[in-house]
């Protein structure tokens, strides 16, 4: 199965998870997720009970309610059950603010559909998706395992991305943060980009 990429509609799929905030064990099925108007985040990272990890998903946790606040649900993933996610979550205190659903993909077949399952080591790379209520992937970034992601630009890009769904006629350029000036493609900002984002 070739994996999703950014433009084309994501297959729905259904994790078991573990839910933090209730302490106890559930399903999420995404489909159902986007049929609440929301935008979902998944957030792949390699395995529990490791080091960078940890970081990330305490960085994700500090950010989590103004993703919600957006209407965003952040789901984490990795290769390990639902069972090391309850065990990791209660014994490493980084973690002890996280909220999300951590969703248990120990066949990888999640990890595959959006290509971060790693063959040789059965774990996921740190791979960032970003799907809107449509069902379209539109958002994708995928690290190696030693490098850490960052929430506050993740918050930047689902605040670009839900922008653009309601102006789809303008382009966010790098850096924007809502209040900025957009762009409005079209042949008359040709190599003029710094006259329209100035005047």
């Amino acid at each position: 199965m070739e994996a999703v990429r950014v433009g084309q509609r994501v297959p729905d799929f259904e994790m078991e998870v573990y839910l933090p905030e209730e302490r106890s064990f559930g399903k999420i099925r995404i489909y159902d997720i986007l049929r609440e108007g929301k935008w979902v985040v998944l957030f792949f990272y390699p395995a529990d009970f490791t080091f960078v990890c940890p970081t990330e998903l305490a960085d994700l946790a500090d950010h989590y309610e103004d993703l919600k606040g957006m209407g965003v649900e952040v789901i984490s993933v990795s290769t390990d059950t639902k069972f090391v996610h309850l065990a990791w979550q209660t014994s490493e205190k980084l973690l002890e603010n996280v909220r999300f659903p951590m969703g248990a993909d120990p066949t990888g077949k999640v990890s595959r559909i959006f290509g971060v399952y790693d063959q040789e080591t059965g774990l996921a790379l740190r791979g960032t998706f970003v799907i809107n209520p449509d069902g379209i992937l539109v958002g994708s970034e995928v690290n190696y395992y030693n490098v850490g992601r960052n929430a506050e630009e993740l918050l930047r890009k689902m605040r670009a991305n839900i922008y653009l769904m309601d102006h789809p006629e303008e382009a966010c350029p790098a850096r924007w943060q809502p209040g900025e000036r957009t762009l409005r493609p079209s042949e008359r900002i040709v190599g003029k980009v710094y006259e329209a984002l100035k005047y």
